[in-house]
C-alpha cells in the first residue's frame, strides 16, 4: 500500500486541539500563549526518508544511543515531519523466509532508528510534546521467535516465523489460518537523546546489574551505528548503549496505547532534544511475550511542541490521549489470571541471577508479578492449543500479538495477580 505524504495543514490542527489540554492536565502551572491561527498555513512537512537495504546504508539511520549522534533534520515546533522506518530487526525477512533465516538474524543490528530530529527552540531542561498524526504501514510484517530471546525463551528455544499480509485494517497470515489481527499501529521505539550525565548513569547501573548476573545488553560495537561514534573504531564505542531497554529518555517502551492521536511527552536532555523513532508495530499484545509483535516498516507522521522548563515534571516518557483506549478494546474476550506459583525445585529463568537457595525449594513466591505473568501466559498458550487447535508456537505468537497482560492486583500478598486477556475478535470464519 502506497503511503500518502501529509498535506499542508493549518497550525490549528490535531496538535493544537490536543496538546494544550495535555499540558494543562499534566501541570497547571505551565503557561502557553494560545492564539487563533486558523487561517495561517504551516510549513511543508519535512520528510526523513530511508535509503538502502539496511540501516548501515542509510545516513538517516542509527542503532545505538549516544549524545554525540548528530541530527539529520531540523523542524520547527508545530511543523509536521515524516519518519520512514525499518522493521525492528533490520532484517532481510520476507514471505519466503524460514525458521533457519530467523536463527540467522543478527541481533546486533536491532533496532534501526530514524533520526535524530532537532526540534528548533528546544533546550536541555525543556520538554517536548509529540503528537502521533499518522502511521502508514508497509504491506508485509513478521512475528518471530528468536532463540534465546523473549519472555518464555526457556520454553521455546527453537526459531519460528509467521508471515503477515498487512492492510489498513488487519493482518492475516497463511501461517495462522482463521485469524485476523486488527490494526493497532504504534511506534515500539520512540525517544530522545541523552546527554553525558544521563548516559554515564545508565552505563554505571547496567554494568553493575550485569556483574550481578542480570540480563543486560552492554555496549557492543560490532554492527553499531553510526560507525564513527559507536562502531569498532568509533570514538565512543564503549559508551553507546543498546536500544533494547527503555530508559528515562523513552526508547523501546513498547506502549501499545501510543496510537494515532495520542501525545507523547519527553524531557529534553540536549538542545534540540534529538527525537528518534522506529520499531513500528502493526499490532501487539500488551507484554509482547514472544519478543516480537507484528513487526513492519512504516511511514510515521509526527508533530512536536516545545514546553519550556517542562523536563522537571517528567521523570521519563509520559503520554495521553482521548478515546483511543476505547478503540483498542475488544468486543469479546477470554481471560486467565496467573499467580506466583511454581513447582518445588523450579528456578524461574528471570530469577537465576538472584540465586536459588531460597527460591528453588518454594512452591509459592511472594509478590512476584513476573512469575504471575509467566503463569498467565503459559495458561493462555495451553488454552489456545486445547480449544483452537493451534500448535504451541502458533499460540505463543498469538499471545504476543493479541493478548494483553494486565496487573490484576498488587496487594493480596503473597499472591499478586496478572491477567492474560485474549481478544477473541481475531478469530474469523474461513
Amino acid at each position: 500500500m502506497e503511503a500518502r505524504l501529509p498535506e499542508r495543514r493549518s497550525i490549528k490542527s490535531r496538535f493544537a486541539r490536543t496538546v494544550p489540554l495535555a499540558v494543562l492536565l499534566l501541570a497547571g502551572s505551565w503557561t502557553m500563549a494560545l492564539a487563533d491561527t486558523s487561517d495561517v498555513k504551516g510549513p511543508a512537512p519535512v520528510i526523513i526518508a530511508k535509503s538502502g537495504e539496511h540501516c548501515k546504508d542509510d545516513p538517516n539511520c542509527f542503532n545505538r544511543i549516544h549524545y554525540a549522534i548528530k541530527p539529520v533534520a531540523h523542524v520547527m515546533p508545530g511543523q509536521q515531519f515524516v519518519l520512514e522506518t525499518r522493521d525492528g530487526l533490520d532484517s532481510d525477512l520476507d514471505f519466503n523466509s524460514t525458521p533457519a533465516d530467523v536463527a540467522a538474524v543478527n541481533l546486533n543490528r536491532c533496532h534501526p532508528l530514524t533520526g535524530p530530529v532537532h526540534i528548533e527552540g528546544a533546550k536541555r531542561g525543556d520538554a517536548i510534546a509529540v503528537t502521533v498524526v499518522d502511521i502508514a504501514p508497509d504491506e508485509f510484517g513478521t512475528t518471530t521467535i528468536v532463540p534465546g530471546f523473549g519472555f518464555l525463551r526457556d520454553v521455546f528455544p527453537d526459531p519460528y516465523i509467521v508471515h503477515w499480509e498487512l492492510n489498513g485494517l488487519e493482518a492475516r497470515s497463511k501461517d495462522m489460518p482463521g485469524i485476523a489481527v486488527p490494526k493497532n499501529a504504534f511506534m515500539g521505539t520512540v525517544g530522545v537523546l541523552p546527554d553525558k550525565p544521563e548516559l554515564d548513569k545508565w552505563l554505571k547501573r547496567e554494568k553493575a546489574l550485569a556483574e550481578a548476573g542480570g540480563a543486560v545488553l552492554l555496549p557492543q560495537p560490532v554492527d553499531a551505528l553510526p560507525t564513527d561514534i559507536c562502531g569498532v573504531d568509533g570514538t565512543a564505542k564503549d559508551e553507546c548503549v543498546r536500544t533494547v531497554p527503555p530508559r528515562e529518555n523513552g526508547g523501546n517502551v513498547d506502549a501499545k496505547e501510543t496510537v494515532v492521536g495520542t501525545t507523547l511527552l519527553f524531557p529534553c536532555f540536549i538542545d534540540g532534544c534529538g527525537l528518534f523513532a522506529g520499531d513500528v508495530h502493526f499490532a501487539m499484545g500488551g507484554g509482547e511475550v514472544a519478543g516480537t509483535a507484528i513487526e513492519m516498516g512504516a511511514r510515521v507522521t509526527l508533530q512536536a511542541k516545545v514546553l519550556p522548563g517542562g523536563a522537571s515534571r517528567l521523570s521519563t516518557m509520559h503520554f495521553e490521549g482521548g478515546a483511543q483506549l476505547k478503540s483498542l478494546a475488544p468486543s469479546s474476550f477470554y481471560a486467565i489470571t496467573g499467580l506466583p506459583l511454581k513447582s518445588v525445585g523450579e528456578l524461574p529463568v528471570f530469577s537465576t541471577y538472584l540465586g536459588g537457595q531460597k527460591i528453588a525449594p518454594l512452591e509459592n513466591l511472594s509478590e512476584d508479578l513476573t512469575l504471575a505473568a509467566r503463569n498467565a501466559t503459559l495458561s493462555m498458550i495451553d488454552f489456545l492449543v486445547k480449544t483452537r487447535g493451534l500448535t504451541r508456537e502458533q499460540a505463543y505468537v498469538l499471545v504476543s500479538v493479541a493478548v494483553d497482560l494486565n496487573i490484576s492486583q498488587v496487594v493480596d500478598v503473597p499472591n499478586v495477580g496478572v491477567t492474560a486477556i485474549l481478544n477473541r475478535d481475531v478469530f474469523k470464519e474461513e
